[in-house]
C-alpha cells in the first residue's frame, strides 16, 4: 500500500483537559445509567426507584413520620407523601395517626411490603455492588464524600469542611 494513501494518526498538541466538562460528561453518564438501571428495577420489582427508596426508608426506620422519611430519603415531603400514596394503594405500607399526637401520622410497612423489599433487585445492580465492594475501604468513602459534595452543588448547598 502506498505510504502516501494510508491513513495516518493525526497528531493534536496536548491541550489540559477541562474538568468541569470532564465532570458534566461524567454525571451525563451517571445519569443515563440510573434512569436504564430505575427501568430495569420498574420492570423487575413493579415499584419505581422512589417507592423503593421509600420503603426501605420505612422499613429501617421503622414506624416513622413523612417528615423522618422525607430526611432519610433525601427526597421533598411532599413527593414522600405522593410516593406513600401509590405504596399505600398497592398494600404496601398502612399510615395511621399517632396515639398521643393526632396531627402526626405514622408509616410502617405491611408484609406485602416486607416481601417486595425482600423480592427486588439491588438499586445499584450486582456489577456495581461487587465492583465498589473490590476498592480499598477508604476509596469507597472518599467517593461517597465526592458525590455528597456534588450533590450538595447540584442543590445548591455549600458543602462544609
Amino acid at each position: 500500500m502506498d505510504p502516501i494513501l494510508s491513513p495516518q494518526p493525526v497528531s493534536r498538541p496536548e491541550r489540559p483537559a477541562d474538568p468541569t466538562a470532564s465532570l458534566v460528561r461524567s454525571m451525563r453518564r451517571i445519569a443515563q445509567a440510573i434512569d436504564v438501571r430505575s427501568r430495569e428495577v420498574a420492570r423487575l420489582s413493579g415499584l419505581t426507584l422512589p417507592q423503593l427508596i421509600v420503603l426501605q426508608s420505612v422499613r429501617s426506620l421503622g414506624e416513622v413520620t413523612t417528615q423522618a422519611i422525607s430526611r432519610d430519603a433525601a427526597m421533598s415531603a411532599p413527593t414522600v407523601v405522593g410516593v406513600l400514596d401509590k405504596l399505600e394503594a398497592k398494600g404496601l405500607v398502612v399510615r395511621y395517626r399517632s396515639t398521643r399526637d393526632r396531627r402526626v401520622v405514622h408509616v410502617r410497612t405491611t408484609e406485602a411490603g416486607q416481601a417486595a423489599l425482600a423480592d427486588s433487585p439491588d438499586l445499584l445492580g450486582d456489577g456495581f455492588i461487587a465492583a465498589f465492594g473490590q476498592l480499598p475501604v477508604e476509596r469507597r468513602r472518599d467517593l461517597a464524600e465526592a458525590l455528597d459534595v456534588l450533590a450538595g452543588f447540584m442543590v445548591g448547598t455549600v458543602p462544609q469542611g
